[in-house]
């Protein structure tokens, strides 16, 4: 029996390794971005590559958006020549970060073509995606995510954590975390530079203990040998930090950490011309805060 046919829109720094990974299970595969280029690089490896989302969606049995945000998914998806190519019974799979909302949204407009929409965001950065090892958080109805299983596989874990909008909720709560644990990893990098101790030996020296984590042992390296090219670019974290605060404001709560780390990240990309650069950068701001140039 032939593996169903998945259109991916969205080419970049995530989309292509994810395309990758799912043409290596079997999947039949139709690609689109926006910047055609992008895709065009896929071709060479048996992946049709369309020309408009509309193109790339006809026909498919899962839709797979890894796009900026959700202003661009709602245009896509509010395009009638692309929810109309779609069939009937075919399944959308949101793994932009949106707004929780956005993904309710989608939801509620998809359902009226008769389609499925689950919201998966993802935690892993390229690595992850390049691995197939993302973490995949997924919100929407329990059926239609048990029969999208096989089509995560290929690209990591993904749990189902609730209702439509749960799994953009979940990202945010991730992307909170990370954000945070990225500006302490910063201080205790700089704190060990400038103290003498060597951060690579004190990372190592850290392994196992409460202290580790992925973001100490990778961005920690990437602070300390001063290899900021993006893996997730600071004005996208910039983006889900704000997603964040809103949704919190919206639940009647206030989150002062991740307000303080959402001004430093916002200054980092408008003042500092920070916004390409991977969200690790955030220690050059604690550089720049501490007057220190940087080398």
């Amino acid at each position: 029996m032939a593996k169903p046919i998945i259109a991916v829109l969205g080419t970049g720094l995530m989309g292509a390794p994810m395309a990758q990974n799912l043409l290596r299970a079997g999947y039949r595969l139709r690609v689109w971005n926006r910047t055609i280029a992008k895709a065009e690089a896929l071709a060479g490896m048996g992946v049709t590559v369309c020309t408009s989302a509309q193109s790339a969606v006809k026909g498919a049995d899962y839709v797979i958006s890894m796009l900026s945000d959700g202003s661009v998914s709602a245009g896509i998806i509010a395009d009638r020549d692309v929810t109309e190519a779609l069939g009937e019974n075919a399944t959308w799979i949101e793994m932009s970060s949106v707004k929780p909302k956005e993904a309710r949204a989608q939801r509620d407009y998809l359902e009226t073509y008769g389609v499925h929409h689950l919201d998966a965001p993802v935690s892993g950065g390229t690595k992850g995606a390049q691995a197939g090892k993302l973490a995949i958080m997924v919100g929407g109805d329990a059926d239609v995510f048990e029969k999208a299983k096989p089509v995560f596989e290929p690209m990591g874990r993904a749990v189902h954590v609730g209702p439509s909008g749960s799994g953009q909720l979940a990202k945010l709560a991730n992307q909170g975390i990370v954000a945070v644990t990225i500006g302490a990893v910063a201080e205790a990098m700089l704190l060990l530079e400038q103290g003498g101790a060597d951060p690579a030996a004190v990372r190592d020296a850290l392994k196992g203990g409460f202290a580790d984590s992925i973001i100490l042992q990778q961005h920690g390296t990437r602070m300390t040998t001063r290899n900021f090219e993006p893996g997730g670019p600071s004005r996208l974290q910039l983006k889900d930090l704000d997603n964040l605060l809103e949704e919190s404001t919206t639940l009647g709560l206030s989150l002062p950490v991740s307000q303080h780390i959402r001004d430093r990240f916002a200054r980092f990309c408008a003042d500092l011309n920070g916004a390409e650069k991977d969200h690790s950068g955030l220690y050059l701001e604690l550089r720049d805060h501490n007057e220190m140039k940087d080398d």
